[in-house]
């Protein structure tokens, strides 16, 4: 695969983590990056060697030079500046969510098609180690038959950028509904949702949303499985989790109570006190190319001096970067759908959408449209 990808990445926060491993990627070009502050992207292409710079998303949008864009802005711009992009004659990979409305979503997809473009959500979990390790798991048989799936994603978010503040939790639920849809490729039917608890009333009126915690189950269409996944972003003493944990009849992976902890892996058929056994994690960077291996282990912001909030609190994502940024790559240069594509995107992003609706609605069922 000699072609090579022009890549424009859009957002330099938490987005500058992936400038290098598309610098080093075979058959990704780090082309351009865009950033409104002016101070910021210049230092930040300084520092990289990214020459083509642009303040002005709509005025990168017209580069001919440009295949694909990488969004990192916040999650209200998400939409319009994906949408944008596709109708630009751009691929498209942005960070979670795809959307903050079903009508969003389903415009994105609609997009995708009427363009020929390829869209692809970058949740990191779906390519964590943790993740890729249960994955593993299933396709050897050793699981058995799987027969539930749990996830959540706990997180203090005090502290960060002026549209957290308040949000529902499940709007911003794709690191937990990703990995249980994503295991078996399942796609979501209905979801059933409560509220539990209160958080201030300085935060709930910024979004007339007043649960602490927002506890969902999910049942997936043609498929005998249903999963159940758990939110909280204000109020609540926990340290950050994403865990993923699924249930088979031969054995089950459950994920660390603490950070830094080993995994759990119980087995069937043994004596009741052999059930369980502590498993240390593998890495996966044999999945990737030479060049960007060293990146599942260490990023721009894997430093005590030089820090992002999501790193502080969240371990890196489970060395997903390098996979995902490979994953989008890959798709483009075979010509074929990324995992996950935009319908699974705005299926899993809808849950959490409707999730929340159903809260509001005392846990009412409501279906998830067709994309």
């Amino acid at each position: 695969m000699s072609k090579q990808i022009n890549i424009a990445i859009i957002g330099l926060g938490f987005g500058a983590e992936f400038i290098p491993i598309y610098q080093r990627h075979p058959n990704a070009n780090m082309y351009a990056i865009c950033q409104r502050n002016v101070e910021k992207l210049n230092a930040i292409g300084d520092t990289f060697g990214v020459d083509v710079r642009y303040s002005d998303y709509d005025e990168l949008l017209k580069d001919p030079n440009i295949d694909a864009v990488h969004i990192n802005s916040p999650i209200p711009n998400h939409a319009e500046q994906t949408l944008k992009a596709l109708y630009a004659g751009k691929h498209v990979a942005c960070t979670v969510p795809m959307a903050t409305s079903v009508e969003d979503c389903k415009a994105i997809v609609n997009a995708c098609r009427e363009t020929g473009k390829k869209y692809m959500m970058m949740e990191t979990v779906v390519y964590a180690r943790e993740f890729l390790f249960v994955k593993e798991l299933y396709e050897k048989g050793e699981l058995g038959k799987v027969q539930f799936l749990k996830a959540s994603h706990q997180q203090d978010m005090e502290g960060w950028p002026d549209y957290w503040p308040g949000l529902p939790p499940m709007h911003y639920a794709t690191h937990c509904v990703g990995p249980v849809a994503g295991l078996l490729r399942l796609e979501a039917e209905y979801v059933s949702c409560f509220g539990s608890g209160t958080i201030s009333e300085d935060l709930i009126k910024i979004h007339n949303s007043p649960f602490a915690v927002e506890s969902a189950h999910i049942k997936f269409k043609n498929s005998d499985l249903s999963a159940y996944v758990y939110r909280s972003l204000f109020d609540v003493a926990r340290q950050y989790r994403e865990s993923f944990e699924v249930y088979g009849s031969k054995k089950s992976f459950e994920w660390a109570l603490i950070e830094n902890e080993p995994n759990v892996i119980h087995t069937a058929k043994k004596p009741e006190p052999e059930i369980p056994e502590k498993v240390e994690t593998p890495d996966y960077a044999h999945l990737l190319p030479q060049e960007i291996q060293s990146f599942t282990g260490k990023g721009v912001y894997d430093h005590d001096d030089n820090t992002h909030l999501s790193f502080a609190q969240g371990g890196g994502h489970g060395g997903s970067h390098p996979h995902l940024a490979h994953e989008f790559i890959s798709a483009l240069i075979e010509d074929r759908d990324p995992f996950p594509n935009a319908v699974q995107s705005a299926n899993w992003t809808s849950v959490g959408i409707l999730a929340h609706e159903s809260a509001m609605k005392g846990g009412e069922i409501i279906y998830l449209p067709e994309f």
